[in-house]
């Protein structure tokens, strides 16, 4: 059994999350600002299907990626340096959430709803969701959004519409945490695809800790500069 939350912000420790599934917290809240930051304060994040309550985990390992262990291939710096591409920060965040939300199983179905896509519109306008964003002959082409909270960044979701559009995305992202002494970029869940970049799993406890550390410095919420990680890759 989870709880059902109330009308306020608040949750349960993250140690009453279930095993099985892995990391269900509780059900119930909203999705406005209040309950959102409140959440990620803690390491929870909302993940629910279109018809279902919202619904808050704290999986247990935790996939993140440290910045400096971060893996960028030979394949891939080669493509970095040509430079056909243009990387945008924050410029166009409501064309990356809803391609993140093209529905890529059979049945149509996709977990970034219209109410989860207004939830994060409404924290981009906060300054505290962004967009990474890869253009390719003036078009979009790839990328990725997340939250920042102080210096860890929650990564969300990413899409890709040419050959490797999101992992230049991912790269810049990396590039741009790194000059801004961000500490860790959280995962959420485990996948093949993000142990290739350098995710590890590490004990949701630990995660708990470097989340209540480190959200509570770093630079107030704001819109990155668009060009913040343009630098040429050598």
């Amino acid at each position: 059994m989870i709880p059902w939350l109330g009308d306020h912000p608040a949750f349960p420790p993250v140690r009453r999350a279930l095993r099985h599934p892995n990391g269900l917290l509780a059900a119930g809240g909203e999705l406005t600002p209040p309950w959102l930051l409140e959440a990620y304060r803690h390491g929870i994040f909302p993940w629910f299907n279109d018809g279902e309550p919202i619904l808050w985990w704290s999986p247990d390992p935790r996939m993140v990626v440290f910045p400096s262990e971060a893996r960028i291939t030979r394949s891939l710096r080669k493509t970095l340096r040509k430079g056909a591409f243009e990387v945008r920060l924050d410029h166009d965040f409501s064309a990356v959430i809803r391609a993140c939300a093209a529905p890529r199983e059979p049945d149509g179905r996709t977990w970034i709803t219209p109410e989860i896509q207004a939830a994060y519109g409404r924290m981009h306008a906060l300054g505290y969701a962004h967009s990474v964003e890869t253009w390719i002959d003036g078009e979009l082409a790839g990328g990725l959004y997340g939250m920042a909270l102080g210096h860890v960044f929650f990564g969300e979701s990413m899409f890709s519409r040419r050959t490797d559009a999101s992992k230049i995305a991912f790269a810049h992202l990396i590039r741009f945490l790194e000059q801004n002494d961000f500490r860790v970029l959280d995962c959420q869940m485990t996948t093949a695809h993000l142990a290739s970049l350098g995710g590890r799993e590490i004990p949701r406890a630990e995660f708990a800790r470097l989340v209540d550390t480190h959200q509570r410095t770093g630079p107030p919420p704001g819109r990155w500069p668009q060009d913040g990680a343009q630098a040429p890759w050598t």
